[in-house]
């Protein structure tokens, strides 16, 4: 006899938080549809941090060995000065972190995460992937969803997500509030083989220098074999862009004022990627009937708390345990999912905002910043980031066991 959870569910958007949903719900036995509008599902950019919060949710999608082959797992999290070069706060991530929040602090290449989920998402008999199919068109009936694309081919589910990022079209649909707000702040990001990163700067930490409306992040990825360099500046040349190449005279421009050690740094790359920050504010309902969002398609938030991929993970474990507890009233369960999450998320977007500031901040604001930073314990640091990193109890429950011997934040990039 077939069940409710037989009816596939659509997808919308083959990126990191659309297949952690597939894979989220394939695991409660729920089948998926993935409708991804590029020509093939892979991912852009170069490194994203993984904050404690989220290796719950590799518990949960049998993902965390897989991270753990790949990742880098830092000694600290390291805030610098970009005018003077002096430490302006430490965080180190051993022990008495690991101990406090349970989980580790990783960096990975956002491309090895995407593999990693695609691979799972493949590997499962529930869930299927389409490439090449851009959704124009969706339709609510009265058991179900059709979605129609561009080319003319139609899928039907029994209800929707709409994980197709930032620039969301199923956004348009359920909230209709156009384009996402425009931060004025510009991103730069390059990847560099260690062995071109000056050996006095292969640090195994995360670093962020702040400055005065700019700062660069530079980490380790891929066990070591790169350096993932970002570089953030106040702009309003562009009102919009994605993934297109930088100006190194404009950044070299921004950045004129900071200490030796950035300059030599910005000078060891050619060739940037850019991005324009964008976000919106926080709402509290993103759903229509059996149609919902996830990740930057329902909450995008801009880098600064390092966040974004980390969301958007933690909506789809906890979306798929919605649809359980509901028994399939999608309704019901993308109503449950919502209040569930946007305090935590729209908290998140808001706080981004904050620390871009905080971490570009000029004059007084920026002495007093590093005096309150400079002044703390690291167990102060922790405590302030137990809303973010600590357990969140209802994503949790029934993980699966295994061994855990494995700041203000310091996580723009």
């Amino acid at each position: 006899m077939s069940s409710w959870k037989d009816q596939q569910v659509l997808i919308v958007g083959g990126g990191i938080g659309g297949l952690a949903a597939a894979l989220a719900l394939a695991r409660k036995g729920i089948a998926a549809q993935v409708i991804e509008q590029a020509a093939a599902f892979k991912e852009i950019g170069a490194g994203i941090q993984l904050g404690p919060n989220v290796f719950w949710m590799f518990d949960r999608l049998g993902l965390t060995e897989a991270v753990n082959a790949l990742a880098v797992f830092p000694n600290n999290l390291i805030m610098m000065d970009s005018i003077t070069a002096e430490e302006v706060t430490r965080i180190p991530l051993g022990d008495a972190f690991r101990k406090k929040f349970k989980q580790p602090y990783a960096l990975i290449h956002r491309a090895d995460l995407h593999k990693m989920l695609l691979e799972a998402c493949r590997k499962s008999n529930r869930i299927r992937l389409d490439a090449s199919q851009k959704v124009i068109n969706v339709e609510e009936t009265v058991d179900g969803i059709v979605a129609k694309t561009e080319s003319g081919k139609e899928y039907r589910g029994a209800a929707l997500i709409g994980a197709d990022g930032l620039w969301s079209t199923i956004r348009q649909m359920v909230v209709g509030d156009g384009k996402p707000n425009v931060a004025g702040h510009i991103t730069y990001r390059a990847v560099l083989p260690t062995s071109e990163m000056p050996e006095k700067f292969r640090w195994r930490d995360m670093v962020l220098w702040a400055g005065e409306k700019v700062h660069l992040v530079h980490y380790p990825l891929r066990t070591g074999e790169l350096f993932n360099l970002v570089a953030v500046f106040h702009s309003d040349r562009y009102e919009e862009g994605w993934d297109s190449f930088g100006d190194p005279a404009e950044l070299h421009e921004r950045f004129a004022k900071t200490c030796e050690p950035v300059r030599t740094l910005l000078n060891k790359i050619d060739s940037w990627r850019m991005w324009v920050l964008c976000d919106r504010p926080p709402i509290k309902e993103w759903s229509r009937g059996r149609i919902t969002l996830l990740g930057d398609a329902a909450h995008p938030m801009l880098q600064y708390l390092a966040q974004g991929a980390c969301m958007s993970i933690e909506d789809a474990v906890c979306l798929a345990s919605k649809v359980v507890e509901k028994q399939g009233d999608y309704e019901g369960a993308f109503r449950a999912y919502q209040q569930a999450r946007y305090l935590r998320t729209g908290r998140v977007q808001i706080m981004a905002r904050v620390y871009g500031e905080f971490y570009h901040a000029a004059g007084v604001a920026k002495e007093l910043r590093n005096m309150m930073l400079g002044s703390r314990t690291p167990e102060e640091a922790m405590a302030g980031m137990e809303w973010l990193y600590g357990e969140q109890k209802e994503l949790t429950q029934n993980a699966s066991p295994r061994a855990r011997g494995e700041v203000a934040s310091v996580a723009s990039g």
